[in-house]
């Protein structure tokens, strides 16, 4: 199963994106602000503007897995081996500061905020679930 999440909208103190799953446009996202980076960038400038505060994770393609979060007390979507980041989950939210690096999910339909979060990262973990049954593996690229 291949997840996209294109970032569209860069703001001081938030990151809008659009999801898609196998091609077909799945949700909006919200993340912290993003400084850019890509999996090229070496470690050091990762921890550097990781320094100023949250940040959106680096660009990249990253394999994900459904374990269970000791933080929200629940099963959630964990991406693996993220650059300089750990714990790095798609999980529900509806505002900046419900992001700590992690990706959002909903609809962007107020500026700032995804709405109806807490379906959409149920419906997503549905399909990725039905997809790891299937033996398939589960990735996202974040551009």
């Amino acid at each position: 199963m291949e997840i996209k999440l294109i970032r569209q909208y860069y703001q001081k103190k938030y990151t809008i994106g659009r999801l898609y799953v196998n091609n077909y446009f799945f949700s909006d996202t919200l993340e912290p602000p993003s400084k850019r980076l890509s999996e090229k960038c070496s470690l050091k400038t990762i921890k550097k503007v990781k320094g100023e505060g949250f940040r959106a994770i680096p660009t990249g393609r990253y394999r994900i897995l459904i374990t269970r979060s000791q933080r929200f007390g629940k099963w959630l979507p964990l991406l693996l081996n993220v650059k300089g980041f750990e714990g790095i989950r798609i999980h529900a939210g509806n505002k900046p500061e419900d992001t700590r690096g992690c990706i959002l999910l909903g609809f962007n339909r107020r500026k700032g905020y995804v709405l109806d979060s807490t379906q959409c990262v149920q419906q997503l973990m549905r399909r990725m679930t039905e997809a790891m049954e299937k033996g398939e593996k589960v990735f996202v690229k974040v551009k």
